[in-house]
């Protein structure tokens, strides 16, 4: 069981399934299903329905857990009341709660919401609970979901013009150039205002300002990732350590191996931040041409040892995310000939 909610003995688990117009809630006491309710996903039904939960069954906050799969803004109205309810909260991703219940056939809310209370009730003693994020962290997670949409409409508009050169007569290149100019300027200006906006707003907090100057300090890291990492991490609290994150991200090699059938090499898991993963490829690609000692071991894995152009590019996706590590478990700006404490046995301090 996690640290947080070691000493806790659960008796009530809530289960949730939640909808954008609704949401269905099961509690389970010894593995039975007790109540079955579906509410309005709004904060006064949801407030309204904790609380005769909480008289008819006289659970506490210390023996009772709510549950959930993370759906993104529709859980915010239920997370907020979950919290000042002071109950405590998993939200899990959907494949890791389906997975742990073995086959499962039929879906309906009902169903979901049940499956979810039983999930808490047979993973009662290792159940990670839910760390709050800062209002900031929240913020910066919703400029940067902004910025991304912006710069894909921005692609959208720009990369069919471009793609028009050479096979459209010149005069409607022309033509289609003109009528959607103010359109993509618009954009390019509403990115650089997002971009603006979020700068501002890390630098305005102490510690993100400190986090984000030391993740930036790694080479080839700019804030984008660096962002990204923040978010992702929850500041390093979700995500604690280097292990975490290069399972998270898609980076840690398995072995594959069945009885006598072993596989040779060790592959990456394809259940990942798809996100993450791609920033941090960014970031190997350049690594591997301007930063010297990974220019170096890039040619020497590659051209010495005979090893796969994607095995050596996800080595130094680990390195980088291992440096970002280092300099924040250490408190300290990344140096090339600086030796760091091990971040694989350290975890970083709430």
């Amino acid at each position: 069981m996690d640290a947080l909610n070691k000493t806790k003995k659960y008796v009530y688990f809530i289960g949730i399934d939640i909808s954008k117009e609704t949401l269905d809630i099961a509690v389970m006491v010894r593995g039975s299903i007790l109540i079955h309710n579906t509410i309005p996903n709004e904060p006064k039904p949801i407030g309204d329905h904790m609380a005769q939960l909480k008289a008819s069954l006289k659970f506490t906050t210390r023996n009772a857990v709510a549950g959930m799969e993370s759906t993104g803004i529709y859980g915010n109205h239920l997370i907020n009341k979950l919290k000042s309810l002071k109950i405590d909260t998993v939200v899990d991703p959907p494949l890791h709660i389906k997975n742990s219940l073995g086959t499962t056939r039929g879906k309906t809310d009902k169903k979901d919401a049940e499956r979810i209370a039983l999930y808490l009730y047979k993973s009662r003693d290792v159940l990670r609970l839910r760390v709050p994020k800062r209002p900031i962290i929240e913020q910066l997670a919703m400029l940067s979901t902004l910025r991304k949409r912006l710069q894909s409409l921005h692609i959208a508009m720009r990369v069919p013009l471009k793609e028009n050169a050479g096979f459209v007569k010149k005069g409607l290149i022309e033509q289609s150039n003109r009528l959607c100019s103010r359109s993509i300027d618009a954009l390019r200006l509403d990115i650089q205002d997002v971009e603006d906006s979020i700068e501002a707003t890390w630098k305005s907090d102490g510690e993100t300002n400190r986090l984000m100057t030391l993740i930036q300090s790694v080479p080839c890291v700019g804030p984008v990732i660096a962002m990204q990492i923040l978010i992702c991490t929850n500041e390093f609290r979700s995500i604690r350590t280097i292990k975490q994150f290069a399972s998270y991200a898609g980076v840690a090699p398995f072995p594959y191996k069945s009885g006598t059938t072993v596989s040779k090499k060790t592959r990456v898991s394809k259940i990942a931040n798809k996100k993450m993963k791609a920033l941090l490829h960014s970031s190997a690609v350049l690594a591997k041409r301007f930063v010297p000692d990974i220019k170096a071991y890039y040619h020497r894995k590659l051209d010495i040892e005979g090893k796969h152009k994607m095995s050596v590019l996800n080595a130094i996706r680990f390195k980088i995310a291992a440096r970002v590590y280092s300099c924040v478990t250490n408190n300290r700006m990344y140096e090339k000939n600086h030796k760091y404490r091990p971040v694989t046995d350290i975890d970083y301090p709430i």
